[in-house]
């Protein structure tokens, strides 16, 4: 599979950790929105796509977001099994999110990263380039 494009919406405040958005185009047929460049606490990387994790209410079936007390549909309390079960699977906030798409190979995982990584290394300088002429 050949990465045929990736495109970089860099995020205006330099203070946060989101750095960019990437969108990637692989074999011109397929394309994955929504991969985050982020800053972390050793150096950039990517974060996939990604959803928040919901559960049902017992009562009316609406699906509420991990951790709630309370639906959001009918105020009925929500059972603590349920979120206790789902916390303690993974209890990172990180367990809150579940990928929508992601590399099944660590190789490919690392071949992503560099390409998004480096077409976020032109793309920033391309702007500091523009900044700097204006």
């Amino acid at each position: 599979m050949e990465t045929t494009e990736v495109r970089v919406i860099l995020k205006d405040s330099p203070d946060k950790k989101l750095k960019a958005y990437a969108t990637v185009t692989f074999d011109n047929v397929f394309v994955v929105r929504d991969i985050k460049v982020i800053e972390g606490s050793t150096g950039l990387f990517i974060a996939m796509p990604s959803r928040k994790v919901k559960h049902s209410c017992p009562k009316c079936a609406f699906k509420n977001e991990l951790r709630s007390k309370y639906c959001n549909q009918c105020g009925a309390p929500l059972p603590v099994e349920t979120n206790l079960q789902r916390g303690e699977e993974a209890s990172s906030s990180q367990a809150e999110h579940k990928d929508i798409a992601h590399p099944i190979t660590q190789s490919f995982r690392e071949n992503l990263q560099k390409k998004v990584l480096e077409a976020y290394a032109q793309e920033k300088a391309k702007v500091q380039t523009v900044s700097t002429l204006g």
